[in-house]
């Protein structure tokens, strides 16, 4: 509980028994309310920005789209809104993809039930939480140096597309400020979400966005 008022929590997973689940869990706590449900990675961008919770409890498999997109994109939006990753699988990749996205939290759907209520207190109050069974051989991974920054691989030119793409230009638009044909950027653009293993330029937008919110690159 912050401020003495009870977090507002967005449960998001596209089984409806998960989250009706989540739900009757929340409605029985006193520190904790659900403001709202999404069964999709749109939906859940969207009550993201109409509700503004202050955690999203988040399934890291949606259809469609992977919930460490949705992460991406909720955060890029708004920073203040905590992230729990729930998902079934211990995937290290995954856990690294979490941490990259920011979400604050990463657990297995397998705990108990309060556990998973302490967990999203935890977030809400703004520490980080993450599964201890899967994040040590990440960490460590990290620490190596052994995992590459996505945006290594951009060429100089790439990078400077991938800054107008975040800034809202269209193809159109872009080709006329780096004085290329609308056909070159096209593919500079494929080239680039390519790259960074992204199949929508709003999710390298974001992906951008969220890498200068915690200045891990220069304004």
């Amino acid at each position: 509980m912050r401020d003495n008022r009870p977090l507002k929590v967005l449960i998001v997973d596209d089984h409806d028994i998960v989250r009706r689940g989540l739900a009757t869990l929340l409605s029985r706590q006193e520190v904790m309310v659900l403001a709202g449900e999404a069964g999709t990675g749109a939906e859940a961008v969207e009550k993201a920005s109409e509700l503004a919770p202050d955690v999203v409890v988040l399934d890291i498999r949606l259809p469609g789209v992977s919930g460490i997109e949705v992460c991406r994109d909720i955060r890029a939006h708004n920073p203040d809104i905590k992230v729990l990753m729930l998902t079934s699988y211990s995937d290290e990749e995954a856990v690294m993809g979490s941490i990259m996205a920011g979400a604050s939290g990463y657990l297995l759907k397998e705990i108990r039930s309060q556990e998973i209520v302490e967990a999203i207190r935890r977030v809400g109050m703004g520490q980080s939480l993450l599964d201890p069974a899967v994040t040590n051989r990440v960490l460590e991974r990290v620490r190596r140096g052994q995992e590459p920054d996505p945006l290594a691989h951009l060429s100089e030119q790439e990078q400077h597309i991938l800054e107008l793409i975040a800034e809202g230009r269209t193809n159109k638009e872009i080709a006329r400020e780096v004085n290329l044909s609308d056909k070159t950027v096209k593919n500079y653009v494929s080239n680039i979400l390519g790259k960074l293993e992204m199949s929508r330029r709003s999710q390298a937008a974001a992906y951008l966005a969220d890498r200068r919110a915690r200045k891990d690159l220069p304004q």
